[in-house]
């Protein structure tokens, strides 16, 4: 499965270097070598920096300020990473939410909304949960273990 991990904003200098923003925090996004799907083909970075809370990238076969232009809003798509101990989104919206004192459900997950002090699930009912909540997570199933009286009844 491919996720949408970023895209093209605009180029950089006139040798075919752009900013690029990754809405990916992991490393192996932004190191030489690293490619993307598009659709137009694939991007390979020759080279990557940080730079303003993006990415000035060199990608490959992109040598001018014309080729980096063509490339102005192209979404960047990469393959999901295994990584088991870590939450991502794409597999914890749709899941059921769950107590962990019982085991009873509370609702389902609609969205992951970043906040400062701890990202929240969403639960279709609109409560908004801390994401240090979940103390398990399976697929289609989230576990947690928050404060009395932050979780209601699901209704009917």
């Amino acid at each position: 499965m491919l996720l949408e991990v970023g895209r093209v904003v605009k180029p950089h200098g006139l040798r075919g270097e752009t900013v690029v923003e990754l809405v990916s925090n992991r490393p192996e996004r932004s190191t030489p070598g690293a490619s993307f799907s598009t659709a137009s083909g694939t991007l390979r970075i020759r080279s990557a920096r940080p730079f303003q809370g993006r990415w000035l990238v060199f990608f490959d076969g992109v040598e001018t300020v014309g080729a980096a232009e063509a490339l102005r809003g192209v979404v960047l798509r990469a393959a999901a990473l295994d990584d088991p101990g870590v939450l991502w989104v794409h597999e914890l919206v749709g899941a059921q939410a769950v107590r962990a004192s019982d085991g009873r459900p509370v609702g389902r997950v609609v969205a992951v909304m970043s906040n400062p002090a701890s990202d929240l699930l969403e639960l279709e009912d609109g409560t908004l949960v801390p994401l240090r909540f979940v103390v398990e997570h399976q697929r289609g199933r989230v576990v947690l273990d928050a404060p009395e009286g932050l979780l209601q009844e699901p209704r009917p």
